[in-house]
Formats: structure tokens, C-alpha cells, sequence
């Protein structure tokens, strides 16, 4: 929905908006917000609520830490969970700015929300309208304990497309449901999934940044009415050794400046267009340069494992499960490419810019056309997916790191200042857990050896 300042004026004033919350996405996907009260409105719509951007991870240095917050007019929301007993809160999805020597506010790099609207700018200047995308996220629902922490027992003994008393979150399910209708998620299914505890809600497509904001938006909403029920929401990729992982697959495909599907084509065997097969090449080149941005954690690399249906495999088809991108079945305007190796620990911007910078690599010819591949991968021994051309995302996050480091294209869609602080994050991260002691390992060993 479209907003001017007098209308958020008027809906401030008429629904006793008291409190605002204006929020923006750091480096790792995590939302933050700097709170202010009502009479900081004109501020706030002046584009002059400043933050520390020194204490935000992947942002600035503590000399260069004044930043701005600019709300994007069209993000605004009344967060109807939120209602305190002295009036209302809403909120605004803001740009981060930095000022300039001349006193300007210039965007700054490394926002990742600026990142995706580089990449679709980019996009249109090849000629395309739009880049509109569908996320499916899957997660877990877990008991609280008695001080409020999450712990790793399940409320549900349920599996795919269970009904109560086997599914008893279906009520938690549902509430979420309403509250994210209530705020104008249009909410296509909802359901269990494969695991115990497992839950996926699926809302309409979109635009790239408005998928984002409404990715942010729902992992809130999700977090907040699950703790209303006594349960621990989390999008942790593969919480539980032993069954499957919570993905976040991105269907997407790309619009032509005449409102067309650039990916149908009516008079091909499969109803494929050339730009659609040129796109799926480009992320088949580049998935293993990207896996560092759309599976971002230690844990990611526990979830894409042969077994348990996850994407491990480098390849696309129509219909097959085993691949890492299935085209679906729909065509006309539904036509889209669906990308199943990203999970819910990724930014959403900084994902999808990066799908979407691989696929247009793709596009301009710059790659190889990669053929569709038929068989199941997961019952082919390591020779026979060789034989097809088919390799193997990145093992581990070690792997991921190094494959990142050579892919020049996905480190110019993060920009410089992301690509520094990312690898600085990672690196750190990969050591630290590379230096732990398992509990898998103390099994395993200390009586052996």
C-alpha cells in the first residue's frame, strides 16, 4: 500500500499510535529498530533519526558511526500484536545512510536492503521490469521451559499434512495465520511439515525488496505468536540430528517492461523460454560462490546432506526433487524458477540479490547452457553423478568461504565493504566452531582412544 506523510499523520492520530519502532536489517539478517515515541513523528518522516552504526555487525567503524534512517512511507504498519495499554505501535522498514562531506545523506554500501535494490537496477537496465519472488519457510516449533528459554522438545508427534491431536500446534499455526492476515499477508497454505515440530506457511509472491520486508516481518510475527503459546519459534536450518532440516526455498522469475513472464515460452517442448534456461546456468555457475550468502551458518551445511530430501546436488529439471532448482509445474504467468538450497538463516536481501545477480550472469550469456537432469540424484553413487556433470554445493562453511572468494561476480553484487566484513565474520565464526569439541565426538572417542 501506498502512504504520503499526511496519511501516516492521520492514521497515527486517529489510531492512537503512541510508539514507533523503525527497523532495518543488519549484515546477518537480523532485524534491528531504534525505538521512538509519537512526537518524534516529523523526525522520523524527515529522514532525521540518527543510530550508532558502530554496534551493528557488518556496518561501520566507531570514527564513521553516525548513520540515518530513512522509513520507506509504504512499510509502514500498525503492529497489531503490540497494543500496550497506553495507545498503539507501528513501525517503518527503513534505508541506512550515511552522511556525506558535504553534510548529504548518501546510501550507504553495505545496507543490505540497498544491496538488493542495486542488483535490481542493474536487472533493469537489461531491459526487465521486475523481479518478483515467492519464499516458502519452513521452521520449528519448540517447548519453553520454566524460565522461558527454548529447549529441544517437540509439543507435536505430527508429519507432512497432519491434522490434531497428532499436529497439537495446529492452534499456534493458525493464530499466526490470522495475525499475518491482519496485517495484509495474503497467506496461500498453510501446514506440518516432514519433521516433528516442523511448520510451513506459504504467502503470495512479490516484488524482491517487498518479499524481503514481508520475510522480516513474518519471522516476527511467527516468533511472537509462538511465545504467546508457550513454544520457540526457530529458523536454525537443522536444529535435530536425525531428521530433516527447515529450508526456505525462493520461487522467482523475471518481468518483461510489456508485464510478461520472460521465462514462458509457449512454443518450446518444456514451455521454457531461452532467458529461462540462460537464468538457471547463471545460478547453476554460480551456486557454489553464493552458498556463503544463502546458507550463511555452520548449521546451514548440516541441513544440505544426502537423506533427507535437502538440495545438495548442483543441477535443475522439471519435476525433480533431487536437484537444487525445480521448475514447477505451472506455466503462463506462474512460470518461475524454484531455488531450494536457501534456508531461513539467510538475509533475505542479500540472498536474493545474489539469486538474482547469478541468474542474470546467465542471462547476458556469459555461462554455459546447463542441460535439466531426470534422474535421482540420490540414488547415484559419486561416479554416476560425475558421468551427468553434476557436482556437490560446498561441504561445510570452510568451503563455502573459499568457493566465495573466487566468484568475482557474487562478491560485486554484495560490494566491497559487504565482501570484507562478511569473510571477516565467517572466517571467525568457521574457527570458533572449528576449534570445539563435539559432544559427537566425546561419544565416539574418549573410551576408544
Amino acid at each position: 500500500m501506498s502512504y504520503t506523510k499526511a496519511d501516516i499523520r492521520r492514521i497515527c492520530k486517529e489510531e492512537n499510535i503512541r510508539y514507533i519502532r523503525m527497523m532495518f536489517t543488519d549484515m546477518m539478517g537480523s532485524l534491528k529498530n531504534v525505538e521512538i515515541p509519537v512526537t518524534r513523528l516529523e523526525d522520523c518522516l524527515d529522514n532525521q533519526v540518527m543510530f550508532d552504526g558502530s554496534s551493528i555487525e557488518g556496518f561501520v567503524r566507531i570514527y564513521e558511526a553516525d548513520m540515518y534512517l530513512h522509513p520507506d512511507l509504504d512499510t509502514f504498519l500498525v503492529l497489531s500484536w503490540e497494543n500496550t495499554a497506553y495507545g498503539k505501535v507501528a513501525r517503518f522498514i527503513c534505508d541506512v545512510y550515511q552522511p556525506s562531506e558535504n553534510g548529504e545523506h548518501v546510501p550507504f554500501e553495505g545496507d543490505p536492503r540497498g544491496i538488493l535494490k542495486r542488483n535490481i537496477e542493474k536487472m533493469r537496465k537489461l531491459g526487465y521490469k521486475a523481479f518478483n519472488c515467492g519464499v516458502e519457510p519452513e521452521f520449528f516449533l519448540f517447548k519453553l521451559n520454566g524460565e522461558g528459554n527454548p529447549t529441544l522438545e517437540f509439543n507435536d508427534t505430527g508429519s507432512y499434512f497432519d491434522l490434531a491431536p497428532v499436529d497439537s500446534a495446529e492452534d499456534c499455526r493458525r493464530d499466526i495465520v490470522l495475525e499475518l492476515q491482519k496485517i495484509g499477508f495474503t497467506i496461500e497454505a498453510a501446514h506440518h511439515e516432514v519433521a516433528t515440530g516442523q511448520h510451513e506457511i506459504n504467502f503470495k509472491f512479490d516484488s524482491a525488496v517487498e518479499v524481503c520486508d514481508q520475510v522480516q516481518t513474518f519471522k516476527l510475527v511467527v516468533k511472537n505468536i509462538a511465545r504467546r503459546h508457550g513454544l520457540h519459534a526457530t529458523f536454525m536450518p537443522k536444529p535435530v540430528e536425525g531428521i530433516a532440516g527447515s529450508g526456505m526455498h525462493v520461487n522467482c522469475s523475471l518481468l518483461t517492461m510489456d508485464d510478461k513472464n520472460a521465462f514462458y515460452d509457449p512454443n518450446t517442448k518444456n514451455q521454457l523460454s531461452e532467458v529461462a534456461e540462460k537464468w538457471i546456468s547463471g545460478i547453476i555457475h554460480h551456486a557454489k560462490g553464493f552458498c556463503l550468502i544463502t546458507n550463511p551458518i555452520v548449521n546451514s551445511y548440516k541441513r544440505i546432506v544426502p537423506g533427507y530430501e535437502a538440495p545438495c546436488y548442483i543441477s535443475w529439471s522439471n519435476a525433480n526433487r533431487s536437484t537444487m532448482i525445480r521448475i514447477p509445474a505451472a506455466r503462463g504467468n506462474k512460470t518461475r524458477t524454484e531455488v531450494r538450497s536457501v534456508d531461513g538463516s539467510a538475509n533475505p536481501y542479500l540472498a536474493i540479490a545474489a539469486i538474482l545477480a547469478a541468474g542474470l550472469d546467465g542471462v547476458e550469456g556469459n555461462v554455459p547452457l546447463v542441460s535439466p537432469v531426470d534422474e535421482n540424484l540420490f540414488d547415484l553413487d559419486d561416479e554416476g553423478r560425475k558421468a551427468l556433470g553434476v557436482e556437490s554445493l560446498p561441504s561445510d562453511l570452510n568451503e563455502a568461504i573459499k568457493e566465495f572468494k573466487k566468484d568475482t561476480l557474487i562478491q560485486e553484487a554484495m560490494g566491497s565493504h559487504t565482501v570484507k566484513k562478511l569473510l571477516e565474520a565467517k572466517t571467525i565464526e568457521w574457527n570458533a566452531y572449528h576449534k570445539f569439541v563435539t559432544n559427537w565426538e566425546i561419544k565416539r572417542y574418549i573410551n576408544k582412544y
